[in-house]
């Protein structure tokens, strides 16, 4: 069986921090790390663990921070953590936006406003109504994003919408019906992210996957490489040091315990890695 090749750290830019473990109000059909309600395989991370990581961040010539879950706004002190975050990094939280209530909202809102460095708040749908997103993510879960988004843009927030891509959404038409939601949402200088779907987590028990191949060491040359996330960046959980956000539960990708044991290659044995090379994707903005 051919080895498949392995990826250095070149620099260490990009640092995510799984704040929610895997704890998350929703459980979406695809979900790429199997989040879900009462779902602790990794742990919420405690304020001070992820302050500890921030700093360590900051000193150290990261570029920008990253909060992820499960879903992030489950952590009591998520506001908190924001504000602390950006006064020494830019900060991207990933969210399903549905639990931005009018003070939340009002809050990030200012932080976006007065703030040195920026802030971002990516939230995730899966259709263009109801019936298309609901069916994956759960009954009542686009009304309640939605209603997020439009909180985010009328406190001064215009947040990039993510979406992957079942079910032709990829698509020309499918584009067209997405920039239509964007519209509809009145979001002020709309961005839009599209992702393929990965086969990991929930995705890769879903009926119907096609099995997706993996890379074979060779078939990367250097320029290849540098160009794959997991060249620059990495992610801390309650389990760990992991090369990728999505291979979390992949003990490939577990590099170590803290950030000093993290800084080795990594293994590009999953499917996932498969996907990221060839269609260019990346979970950063």
């Amino acid at each position: 069986m051919a080895r498949s090749p392995t990826l250095p750290l070149d620099r260490l830019d990009v640092l995510w921090i799984q704040v929610a473990g895997t704890l998350c109000n929703l459980e979406c059909d695809h979900c790429l790390v199997t989040s879900g309600p009462g779902v602790d395989r990794h742990g919420m991370m405690s304020a001070d663990d992820v302050r500890a990581l921030v700093d360590r961040a900051a000193r150290t010539g990261v570029r920008e921070v990253y909060f992820t879950g499960g879903e992030p706004f489950l952590h009591p002190d998520i506001e908190t953590l924001c504000e602390e975050t950006l006064e020494r990094l830019p900060l991207t939280v990933l969210t399903n936006g549905t639990l931005f209530s009018e003070s939340r909202a009002a809050r990030l809102g200012a932080l976006f406003a007065g703030s040195r460095f920026s802030l971002e708040i990516r939230v995730s749908l899966d259709g263009v109504d109801a019936a298309s997103n609901d069916a994956i993510r759960g009954e009542g879960s686009f009304e309640a994003a939605t209603a997020g988004i439009r909180r985010l843009v009328q406190h001064g927030i215009a947040p990039i919408v993510t979406a992957v891509t079942p079910a032709g959404m990829g698509s020309p038409g499918g584009r067209r019906a997405l920039f239509a939601l964007l519209d509809r949402l009145e979001i002020p200088k709309p961005r839009l992210k599209l992702l393929p779907l990965f086969p990991v987590g929930r995705e890769a028990g879903r009926s119907g996957l096609v099995q997706i191949e993996r890379l074979r060491d060779g078939d990367l040359d250097a320029v290849a490489l540098a160009r794959l996330p997991c060249a620059s960046s990495r992610i801390v959980t309650s389990q760990g040091v992991f090369a990728c956000p999505i291979r979390i539960d992949d003990p490939d990708a577990r590099l170590g315990h803290d950030l000093d044991e993290a800084s080795g290659p990594v293994s590009l044995s999953s499917a996932a890695c498969f996907v990221c090379h060839a269609t260019g994707a990346t979970c950063a903005t």
